[in-house]
């Protein structure tokens, strides 16, 4: 009989207890989860790659915009008036410093400072008390020689006749002729310093020699003044008219003989010498003066010619010492070009050139020569012709070979194209190539 042996049991390492998966977190939902997550994600790619073709193939192009809007001028020729503009400083077209022509103690100023004064109004009274004096001794001295002149006259008379008789020497009355011709000649000399007491005493009245604003008085009353002293009492100008100096470049007068002698510029009203003058701070003075004086020689040292004009001056406002600018006619350009300052540009060279637009509204550039600027504008030397449109407003948007959309513009009142740039729409679909943003903003729904 067979028995069956028991095999003893084979010990296992002990497993750890396994934990029972709820249904949230068994395996088959966590594969589940992860394959949805994926699939998520390549739906998002296909979606992104799917808007991306169709903003490179389907979406409509932008439409192109149009030839881009620019102010133009049409030039013209015309006849323009060339001036010189030259440095200057105004003078006093008379001045007249006041000084005491007898000695004495001031008594009185009989004007107000910086008043208008009218010639022969009084100013400064000097003591007259010893001038009177003077005046009444110089009386009595021309009284005194007249009764001696008589005296010796009459004896002169008498021994005129006794001579005749030989009641007297001949020596006796060839003194007594002298005698009397001498009391004349002290009636002569005494009549000459009562004129001169006289004259001195009108002068201790201290009166405006010329007409014109008076300064300030360097003397107060009680002050003592000598006749013809150094230091002057007070000064008076005469302002209406005025004197305008300035110099002109020899050289500008040379080249202004050879424009003429071309026949380039006419003479304005037969070269009469007319100037206009402008002010330190920019302004014209309303009232045209007169050249009276041009000098004829250079001066060696500055290479200038002294000129000076008259200017009337009759509401004062020009005063001595000012510094202006004086306008001198050079001539007429008969056929002038003038072009806008702003309408110029000039490179690292500083050669100018302009942007004109041509038959067929095709930006062009051009390069100008310059003569000269008169006030805002340029006179074309050369590189324009009269009916050509040339560009003065709109450069941003521009350049040499568009095709633009020439609009005259009006430069006294500055009116011409809009110069607005035009705003991106904000609903407009990416152009090819351009980069989507596909993440999602706080606050966009998913």
């Amino acid at each position: 009989m067979i028995h069956a042996t028991t095999p003893a049991p084979i010990e296992r390492p002990a497993r750890a207890p396994r934990l029972s998966a709820s249904p949230a977190f068994s395996p088959s939902c966590t594969s589940a989860a992860r394959h949805g997550a994926l699939a998520q994600r390549l739906a998002g790619l296909a979606l992104a790659l799917g808007l991306a073709a169709c903003g490179g193939k389907d979406a409509p192009a932008t439409e192109p915009q149009g030839p881009a809007a620019v102010g133009v001028v049409t030039l013209q020729t015309r006849a323009q008036q060339l001036d010189a503009t030259l440095p200057g400083r105004t003078r006093a077209y008379l001045t007249a410093e006041v000084r005491p022509q007898v000695s004495g103690i001031v008594q009185q100023r009989l004007f107000t400072e910086g008043a208008l004064v009218r010639k022969g109004q009084p100013l400064y009274q000097i003591d007259d008390r010893p001038l009177r004096a003077t005046e009444a001794s110089a009386e009595a001295t021309l009284a005194r020689a007249e009764a001696t002149a008589r005296t010796q006259e009459a004896n002169a008379r008498r021994n005129a006749e006794l001579v005749k008789i030989d009641a007297i020497s001949r020596q006796a009355h060839d003194e007594s002729q002298a005698a009397a011709a001498q009391a004349r000649a002290d009636v002569g000399v005494a009549r000459a310093n009562l004129e001169t007491a006289r004259i001195n005493l009108r002068y201790s009245r201290i009166e405006a020699p010329i007409a014109g604003r008076i300064s300030l008085s360097s003397v107060t009353p009680g002050a003592l003044v000598t006749a013809n002293q150094a230091n002057a009492l007070t000064t008076i100008v005469q302002m209406d008219p005025m004197y305008v100096d300035f110099t002109q470049s020899s050289t500008e007068l040379v080249q202004l003989k050879r424009d003429w002698e071309a026949g380039r510029y006419q003479k304005v009203d037969g070269n009469q010498m007319r100037v206009r003058i402008r002010l330190d701070d920019g302004s014209d003075y309303p009232h045209e003066g007169r050249l009276q004086f041009a000098g004829v020689i250079v001066n060696d040292t500055t290479g200038t010619v002294t000129l000076r004009a008259v200017v009337p001056n009759p509401d004062g406002v020009l005063m001595p010492g000012m510094y202006v600018q004086a306008l001198l006619p050079t001539g007429l350009a008969s056929d002038a070009l003038l072009i806008p300052q702003q309408s110029v540009n000039r490179d690292l060279t500083g050669r100018a050139s302009v942007l004109v637009v041509n038959a067929d509204n095709v930006v062009e550039k051009r390069p100008v020569e310059l003569a000269r600027a008169l006030g805002n504008r340029w006179l074309v030397d050369s590189g324009l012709q009269p009916g050509e449109r040339l560009v003065v407003d709109g450069f941003q948007r521009i350049k040499p070979g568009n095709k633009v959309a020439p609009q005259v513009v009006d430069l006294n009142t500055k009116k011409g194209p809009a110069a607005a740039a035009p705003a991106p729409a904000a609903s407009a679909p990416p152009a090819a190539g351009q980069s989507v943003d596909i993440t999602a903003r706080p606050g966009a729904s998913r």
